[in-house]
């Protein structure tokens, strides 16, 4: 005979002594009644609602939801905020206080009375954290993602966030679109709450969710404000309440295999570069051994099925009303790219759960043997110029750059590639390799969104509309281009891409996944030798904290004391 699993909250609500009192009268004054703390899983609905998180500001009404699904199935839902991480306001940059934002979690979960926890994420770095916390503690475990944003109109036209306000920007630079006319389309992009509707990081992150299993079936593409949005977290909030009477920690869905059906994933979509380091991070935390060699090899021949900007033309709307990701998970699993029997926090498998799906619009969403692009995967590329590797999204960038050598023209820093990218004095031209350097994850700090460099306007005047562009940066999912990232190790360190000097060779070769600096290693030696490191960012603070403890692109910018998971141990007891 088998002994059920007590409740991991019965070590707070069931104590009949004097700290029984404390934990549950505390929460009598909302007018919870006895019945409430004897036996029933609680739920905690983890929020990353915020008004100054745009992406998030509907997440109110959608934590109700969830909590009906929780009362319906008999469960106790508590609600509690975490930091809220908004890529559009936060500065320097939001992925600087991922790692923060994923520690509040992580020590809240353990923290608390909690037998299961419903992760509330949407914009971009929320996502990440929200599960990378989760993972550490390992309890039942469910993401619900806030949903992109309608479409976006200007002059009879879609547009969507992040990839228009890009190519609008370079236009205005460039004389081609009065201010008015930016301001014009800038009132029409986002008309409704929810996240980028374009296949940036935030809605490759909720494809990711969608992908891993982590997240019910529909998770990535339904609009914000589509009624099935609330349906789902409705759906979620019932079934968190099963997973922890079932004892389904987040470890048994976030597995090897589950994360390799990402990568493919990432691949077949599309998705954006910044899918590497958080997925690499999240792995980690739950104690599987992703790496950028995996990236390469699983996503090398996977190719992209979907239209959408920044790599095509359609939005995350048209995405879901073509049938959204279950159609891309079917058309890979079909081809023996998916493990088909990885489990789903719904029960199932995620074959079970897309094998009759079916499309209603091959626009947007194309067969496999007819793909929208050849190559969707992420390219690691190694080189004496990036031996710990970097990367290139190929469907994002031109083919004709694809094999390209060329003179690097430098930017010590991002204040020096502000402080001279409009000069028409500038020595440079549409065969030079623009490298920017000190903007990885010591660097910024933060590693931000800057990789995506824009070109001079000399440049854009001819009519040129990209370039090879090489950093240590991050690009927003939304980006474009032929960008070279995370180059590892990042020149604050002292890597190879802090020695690149003006009117040096670069070779970027990605069938081969070459980057090569055509410098000898003696004059590499004697630079190296001269080189000094840049000046700390902080003596104090969280940023000397980042600083001294993150780690590189390729190890997923993680912090070194939390790799790895601690699990859900109750903490010791307060007396």
């Amino acid at each position: 005979m088998t002994t059920k699993k007590p409740l991991r909250s019965q070590a707070w609500f069931a104590r009949k002594d004097k700290m029984g009192f404390y934990y549950r009268s505390w929460l009598k004054n909302r007018g919870f009644p006895q019945d409430q703390f004897d036996g029933r899983p609680v739920i905690g609905i983890c929020n990353t609602w915020s008004e100054l998180t745009p992406c998030n500001s509907h997440f109110r009404t959608l934590a109700e939801h969830v909590r009906w699904g929780i009362l319906d199935a008999g469960g106790f839902p508590l609600e509690f905020p975490v930091m809220s991480l908004g890529e559009t306001m936060l500065r320097p940059t939001a992925m600087l206080y991922r790692n923060l934002a994923s520690m509040d979690v992580e020590e809240s979960i353990r923290a608390n009375p909690l037998d299961g926890v419903v992760l509330m994420m949407g914009c971009d770095k929320t996502t990440p954290a929200l599960l990378m916390g989760a993972a550490s503690v390992d309890l039942p475990t469910i993401g619900i993602s806030g949903g992109p944003m309608l479409r976006g109109f200007y002059r009879g036209k879609a547009i969507g966030s992040g990839t228009n306000t890009i190519s609008m920007s370079e236009q205005l630079r460039s004389g081609q679109i009065t201010l008015d006319d930016f301001y014009e389309a800038e009132a029409s992009m986002h008309r409704s709450q929810g996240h980028c509707m374009t296949m940036g990081t935030a809605s490759t992150m909720a494809s990711m969710v969608e992908a891993l299993g982590v997240g019910m079936p529909g998770n990535a593409a339904i609009p914000a404000v589509d009624a099935r949005r609330a349906l789902l977290a409705r759906e979620a909030g019932r079934r968190i309440v099963e997973m922890v009477k079932q004892d389904i920690a987040l470890s048994q869905i976030l597995t090897r295999e589950a994360f390799e059906n990402a990568i493919r994933v990432n691949g077949g979509i599309g998705g954006s570069t910044n899918a590497v380091v958080h997925l690499i991070a999240m792995a980690r935390r739950i104690g599987v051994d992703l790496s950028l060699d995996d990236w390469d090899r699983l996503g090398r021949d996977v190719p992209c099925l979907v239209d959408l900007m920044p790599s095509g033309r359609f939005l995350m709307e048209d995405f879901f009303e073509a049938g959204g990701l279950p159609v891309v998970l079917r058309e890979l699993a079909e081809q023996g790219l998916l493990h088909k029997d990885a489990v789903t926090v719904n029960g199932r498998t995620i074959w079970e759960n897309n094998k009759d799906v079916e499309c209603w619009n091959r626009e947007v969403i194309h067969p496999f043997d007819q793909p929208f692009k050849p190559n969707g995967g992420i390219a690691v590329l190694r080189g004496n110029l990036a031996p710990n590797g970097a990367i290139i999204k190929p469907s994002a960038a031109s083919p004709h750059l694809m094999n390209h050598t060329g003179r690097a023209v430098v930017f010590e820093s991002i204040e020096d590639l502000h402080g001279r990218i409009n000069d028409d004095a500038l020595d440079i031209d549409e065969t030079c390799i623009m490298v920017l350097k000190n903007c990885g994850p010591k660097g910024y700090p933060g590693m931000a969104e800057v990789g995506n460099m824009p070109l001079p306007p000399k440049i854009l005047k001819k009519g040129i509309t990209d370039m090879i562009r090489i950093s240590d940066a991050r690009m927003s999912g939304t980006a474009y281009g032929t960008v070279v990232l995370h180059t590892a190790p990042e020149a604050a360190t002292g890597g190879p891409l802090a020695l690149v000097q003006n009117r040096d060779l670069i070779t970027l070769d990605v069938a081969a996944r070459s980057l090569h600096l055509h410098v000898e290693a003696e004059e590499l030696d004697r630079r190296r030798g001269a080189w000094t490191p840049p000046q700390v960012h902080s003596e104090r603070g969280y940023v000397k904290l980042y600083v001294d403890h993150v780690l590189q692109a390729d190890d997923g910018v993680d912090f070194d004391f939390l790799v790895g998971k601690s699990g859900s141990a109750v903490p010791r007891d307060n007396h």
